[in-house]
């Protein structure tokens, strides 16, 4: 028996990046919007930049692994597979974007058709066009700075911001691209370079992911939710949801949680909207099995879970003999380029990836990675500390079933719900993408005047993209959702995030995640309205 029964006329479930898009933009048309999120607002006391041991407190409780940082509102997850991913994932409103870099990407044309282009993977049931006026939508939103006319990215001639300042060290990464005679554009990133709809512009305190004290850092929770909550939206923290129930129709009527004292609770709607990323979402539609649905919610396909796609993610590490100001600016990005994104007839692989040329790692981080404790110790740390600067490689990843997140019936969380387990393996077109990758972001770290280098490697692979396990299509044998996010199996529910994603592109997705986002909130306005 439930405690207590909400009721609204859309209930979305996750108050991160896409939620906080749906949120608002019904809120916004007079639509009564109930959002349950299972973290909670993060206080600014909290954030790890407002105190001195910053970094200490980035590898506990700020932690990006759940795995690691087992907070009051995280679930089990156990990473398998030849290349297991370490994910990162936050529950908090905000969601994951509170510890994120910012760097706020549109996809390409060819993202949506890489099966039709390239033979690869499969093809979005939309276009680059559909997406377009929710890009300038969520530009406008979040607040993001960069330079327009971009020439590998059509249809944006203007950025709503100037750029983030470069440095010293964005001059160097230019000077690298020109030598080379790549292609390169400064870095458009969700963070302000002047004050902007009551927030300040960014004052360069650096290592954005370990929060950002002043607000110039574009969240979900400084930008969407305040406006959404002026709107009459609510927004019911602490609400760990243990199923989305259905009726004798197969239709949702909403979900069963538990509210932060542990009381079970019931809400009701019209329309239930899930926004929990590729791993949370994945994991409440196995969670909410019935006779209806005996493999999972929305489920009929078998591709719940599957097609898990994290993106092939390294790190290449340049040394330089002068110093690199790594703590001056925002560490996301300065400059970055496209040049190697869409398929070369000559390479071994098909599709590309993205380098973004960066600052350099943090001091307790530099440390851990470069100079071991005993003898020598200092002069290691003095070797490698403000003269590193990174170049971030992101490569296409395809969507393959046996990459895929079950749930742990093993490992469970406080309120007996299973925790999930991840799979994951480099296809082979990963390996030889990712080692080209590798290749040319090394020899743009010489062309910029490093005089040696260092890679993380692909043997765990970087986990803060979590896309595609509930992917979008025409064709409901393989696919979950249709182009307008609604399930195929279920007709008045939607999944909205990462876990729709047909395809993964190569470049981080949160802007992409809310614009569909947006776009999806169109479309139950007017399912509202039918």
């Amino acid at each position: 028996m439930t405690d207590s029964i909400d009721t609204a006329e859309v209930l979305v479930i996750g108050a991160g990046a896409a939620g906080a898009a749906v949120v608002w933009s019904l809120a916004r048309r007079g639509v009564d919007v109930l959002c349950l999120e299972q973290g909670d607002w993060v206080p600014q006391a909290e954030i790890p930049k407002n105190h001195a041991d910053w970094e200490v407190r980035g590898r506990h409780y700020w932690n990006p692994s759940p795995g690691k940082r087992r907070g009051a509102a995280d679930y089990p997850v156990t990473n398998r597979g030849e290349n297991p991913v370490d994910v990162y994932m936050y529950s908090a409103v905000g969601g994951s974007a509170i510890g994120y870099g910012a760097h706020f990407w549109r996809f390409e044309p060819s993202d949506f058709k890489a099966k039709t282009i390239d033979d690869f993977g499969v093809d979005w049931p939309i276009d680059y066009d559909d997406l377009v006026p929710y890009y300038e939508e969520n530009e406008r939103m979040m607040g993001m700075s960069g330079v327009g006319g971009d020439p590998v990215q059509p249809g944006r001639p203007a950025v709503p911001l100037p750029p983030i300042p470069i440095g010293r060290q964005g001059e160097r990464w230019i000077d690298g691209f020109d030598q080379l005679g790549w292609y390169w554009w400064a870095q458009s990133q969700a963070l302000l370079s002047e004050d902007y709809k009551g927030r300040p512009a960014c004052v360069n305190r650096g290592f954005c992911a370990f929060g950002c004290p002043s607000g110039a850092l574009a969240l979900p929770s400084n930008t969407y939710w305040p406006e959404a909550l002026a709107a009459g939206a609510r927004l019911r923290t602490n609400a760990r949801v243990r199923e989305v129930t259905v009726d004798e129709n197969g239709e949702a009527t909403g979900a069963l949680y538990y509210d932060e004292n542990g009381r079970l609770r019931e809400a009701r709607a019209k329309i239930v909207v899930i926004c929990g990323n590729g791993v949370g979402t994945p994991r409440l539609l196995l969670m909410s099995k019935s006779a209806q649905f005996p493999n999972g919610l929305a489920n009929s396909s078998g591709q719940v879970g599957k097609n898990f796609m994290p993106h092939v993610q390294t790190m290449v590490i340049g040394h330089f003999p002068e110093p690199t100001d790594a703590d001056h600016g925002a560490w996301g990005g300065t400059v970055s380029s496209r040049h190697f994104y869409e398929t070369d007839p000559g390479n071994d692989y098909v599709r590309g990836f993205t380098m973004v040329a960066m600052r350099g790692y943090s001091p307790l981080n530099t440390a851990l990675a470069t100079a071991p404790w005993g003898e020598g110790h200092h002069e290691a740390l003095e070797h490698h500390l403000n003269h590193e600067a990174t170049i971030w490689v992101c490569g296409d990843d395809a969507p393959e079933e046996h990459n895929r997140i079950e749930l742990d019936e093993e490992n469970l969380d406080e309120f007996g719900l299973p925790g999930v387990v991840t799979y994951y393996t480099l296809s082979e077109n990963s390996k030889r993408l990712g080692a080209d990758g590798v290749r040319r972001a090394t020899e743009l770290a010489y062309a910029a005047g490093a005089d040696s280098v260092r890679t993380t490697g692909f043997d765990s692979i970087l986990g803060w993209h979590l896309l595609g396990t509930a992917r979008m299509g025409d064709d409901p044998a393989n696919s979950v959702v249709d182009a307008d996010n609604r399930a195929h199996d279920v007709p008045n529910l939607y999944i909205v995030d990462g876990s729709s994603f047909a395809t993964g592109g190569a470049v981080n997705p949160t802007h992409t995640i809310q614009a569909l986002a947006l776009r999806a909130a169109d479309r139950i306005g007017e399912a509202l309205r039918g």
